[in-house]
């Protein structure tokens, strides 16, 4: 638990946490601005109850996608050099001749940017499903469990850059993150079009790029709780239909995904020579 307070306070003193505050705000601002107008004019179109209803779900569902990608950067921005960053700078030398074990550093940086994470997931998102409901008194389905699912693919990458970061230069590892959060974004793009097309290789495509990185299947699965009228309807919901439904074995997949990760970290920092 010290480990994860000097994190958070390492953090706030590199102010990657203000500037990922003040992104999110500002995204929030825009959001908002948007959504107030495009929704007056739907009040004043005169549209039936369940189109009212469809036009602010999909504008909803494009503020999440946005909200989405915020968590992504911030998730591996703000870890990206937890480990490798202090291996260069030797300041982990400094850490390890004190009483704290190798797993006791990485299980603690792992935490406090665990934490940190979490609570800007359920500031943002809360913040988004709250102003479009106070706007439209429309209840988005699920929270819960949406929430949740995001903050496990937020916790996926984390993992992801702790890991890479045990050998790889800060660089190196935020490549590292970003073209495999790249790779599942498009694989599950392909798979999305291939359950459209009926195509089982595009499909196959999809789901092997999920198992290599199941950010984006965690990520469609909870579009999916959030959003259930938009499971399997591409004519209704365009591009954000979820027309390959992950399956509930794949949360528990994601789960082993990320607790493989935090054990990987664990035994190739043990592992490292500094």
């Amino acid at each position: 638990l010290t480990i994860a307070q000097l994190t958070i306070q390492e953090t706030r003193r590199r102010r990657i946490l203000w500037v990922a505050l003040a992104l999110g705000a500002a995204f929030l601002v825009v959001f908002g601005l948007g959504f107030h107008y495009l929704f007056r004019e739907v009040e004043r179109s005169g549209m039936r109850p369940a189109e009212v209803e469809l036009t602010t779900g999909l504008l909803l569902t494009a503020g999440l996608y946005a909200t989405n990608f915020l968590i992504i950067l911030v998730s591996v921005v703000t870890s990206v050099t937890a480990v490798s960053g202090e291996i260069e700078s030797h300041t982990v030398e400094v850490l390890l001749t004190k009483p704290v074990r190798r797993w006791e550093l990485i299980l603690g940086k792992w935490l406090g940017f665990a934490l940190l994470l979490c609570l800007y997931i359920l500031l943002l998102t809360g913040s988004l499903l709250g102003f479009v409901y106070l706007r439209t008194g429309i209840l988005t389905d699920n929270v819960l469990p949406g929430l949740g699912l995001m903050v496990l693919q937020g916790l996926l990458v984390l993992s992801l850059t702790i890991a890479g970061g045990t050998r790889l230069s800060s660089l190196a590892n935020g490549v590292l993150a970003f073209m495999l959060y790249g790779i599942a974004f498009v694989g599950g793009w392909i798979e999305e079009i291939g359950a459209f097309l009926r195509n089982e290789t595009a499909v196959d495509i999809g789901i092997l790029t999920s198992l290599l990185m199941p950010s984006e299947i965690i990520w469609r699965k909870a579009l999916a709780v959030l959003q259930p009228r938009f499971v399997n309807t591409p004519y209704l919901a365009g591009p954000f239909s979820v027309m390959s439904q992950p399956s509930d074995a794949m949360i528990a997949y994601a789960v082993g995904y990320l607790l493989l990760l935090l054990a990987l970290a664990i035994w190739s920092f043990s592992r490292r020579d500094l």
